[in-house]
């Protein structure tokens, strides 16, 4: 899974570093002489007529891609905050729009955030299901394969102690092998026993 962006140490200071960074450069331009500039007025206008053209692409975004109505959304909120931090006489009014649009920014963003953190939530529990489910498969496999084992290993304890038997009993004087197959056992292989003198 791509990197969640939330998990990037600057993605929280985003939105506040963007909306101070227009506020600075529209009182540079209000420095420069914005306020009694016809030229500038006229960037004004522009300024605020991208901001409506941004409105509406929001309002058409919405209904489609969040990341269409977001981008909107915020570059509405940045001419706009431009055109007046770069017209108003005094710093209060500038100031006061940054922090309302620093709140609306943050508000905004903290939703898509929280649907991040979901998200990222549900893939993590996922994997965790599936990784318990792995585990499981493998335990099971593993109990199986050791019961597998210990049946072999007792069958060849049983056939071993069995010939054993068997041939202790050949040993013993009026053994008779083919008793044995008529009392049910299979058929033993002959034993050719030899005796040392």
């Amino acid at each position: 899974m791509d990197q969640q962006l939330t998990s990037r140490p600057w993605a929280k200071a985003a939105p506040a570093i963007a909306t101070s960074t227009v506020l600075i450069l529209a009182r540079i331009w209000n420095a420069n002489g914005a306020e009694h500039s016809v030229g500038d007025a006229v960037l004004m206008t522009a300024l605020s007529l991208g901001a409506a053209v941004a409105d509406a692409l929001a309002s058409v975004g919405r209904a489609g891609d969040g990341v269409i109505a977001g981008t909107a959304f915020a570059t509405s909120g940045a001419l706009a905050l431009a055109g007046v931090a770069g017209y108003a006489d005094g710093l209060s009014l500038p100031l006061l729009l940054w922090a309302l649009s620093t709140a609306v920014t943050y508000g905004l963003a903290a939703r898509h955030w929280r649907t991040d953190r979901r998200e990222a939530a549900a893939h993590e529990r996922h994997i965790g299901e599936r990784r318990e489910e792995h585990a499981h498969v493998e335990r099971v496999e593993a109990l199986r394969a050791g019961a597998q084992i210990e049946v072999a290993r007792e069958g060849a304890a049983y056939a071993t102690a069995l010939a054993q038997a068997i041939t202790a009993r050949s040993a013993l004087p009026g053994f008779n092998a083919a008793a044995l197959t008529h009392a049910g056992l299979p058929e033993l292989p002959t034993i050719e026993i030899t005796k040392e003198h």
